[in-house]
């Protein structure tokens, strides 16, 4: 599993950067990235609570 962001829902509030840094980026596009697509065991819970804070769902595992 990887985390990922559907851009079509993300609206760029930077909560998952601020949760989990080491996996998300805020760009100056407006937008959220994953730039570890494959976080080693001690951030899942990191990844987890990012996507439960994203105010638009859009952050999911997959």
């Amino acid at each position: 599993m990887h985390p990922v962001i559907d851009h079509d829902e993300c609206i760029g509030c930077g909560q998952c950067e601020q949760v989990c840094p080491e996996v998300f980026e805020l760009r100056d596009d407006g937008f959220a990235y994953v730039i570890n697509e494959a976080p080693n065991e001690t951030l899942i819970p990191e990844v987890d609570e990012a996507i439960e804070e994203c105010p638009t769902g859009a952050i999911s595992w997959e």
